[in-house]
């Protein structure tokens, strides 16, 4: 029957990465990262990678047709025929709506909210470093952050939507269009708010926990 989907909803740097691929490994449910997708279109070189990276260099969000249409393309594919981990999407009532369409008739089983404060994930993503290549994270915190990848000797780099400028504008985005989904889901009985400033282990447990209550 599987898990259907579990929606991580929170502020950028709250977390929702890692907590997302602990899920997909404990389900056994793929975790689709749509801004990972994009960020592959612009690696790619496309004409919509070209479009895409316009909008994050800015900070801006990428449309919801377009993000819509990326997603349930994913969700078509076969390791997602039980549940998926969403991370990233939805991110507003429009796309919330179009998500009630894709998820049909499994549903959404869940949205969690990881609750961080702002000055936590701005001290977060200003310090985030990734790797070019295979995408592993790294902190500038302490510094000075790695220059190489231990894992595959790429260089390690702050991307260009993790600067102060960038960081602002997302939160403000997130403030104005994402907030709204917390009612959204509240409405359905489907939300649930977890401390995400907690201890990592801890944050995993009172998720599962959560999900486990969800499903009962």
């Amino acid at each position: 029957m599987g898990v259907g989907l579990i929606i991580l909803i929170g502020k950028q740097g709250a977390g929702k990465g890692t907590q997302c691929a602990r899920l997909a490994a404990r389900y056994g449910v793929p975790h689709i990262a749509t801004g990972d997708m994009l960020r592959a279109a612009v690696r790619s070189g496309s004409e919509l990678g070209g479009k895409v990276a316009a909008l994050m260099d800015a900070g801006h969000l990428v449309p919801d047709e377009l993000i819509t249409a990326v997603v349930a393309d994913r969700l078509r594919e076969a390791d997602a025929a039980h549940g998926a981990i969403l991370d990233g999407y939805p991110r507003t009532l429009a796309q919330a709506e179009a998500l009630e369409e894709l998820a049909s008739p499994r549903g959404v089983t869940a949205a969690i909210l990881l609750d961080v404060p702002t000055e936590t994930v701005v001290k977060r993503l200003s310090a985030r470093r990734v790797c070019e290549d295979c995408q592993t994270v790294y902190s500038a915190d302490p510094w000075p952050p790695p220059a190489t990848c231990s894992n595959c000797g790429g260089r390690v780099v702050q991307r260009a939507d993790d600067t102060p400028a960038a960081i602002t504008e997302r939160l403000r985005a997130y403030e104005q269009e994402t907030a709204p989904l917390l009612d959204f889901y509240r409405v359905k009985g489907l939300l649930a708010i977890v401390d995400g400033s907690e201890e990592l282990d801890e944050v995993t447990r009172r998720i599962v926990a959560a999900l486990d209550a969800a499903r009962a």
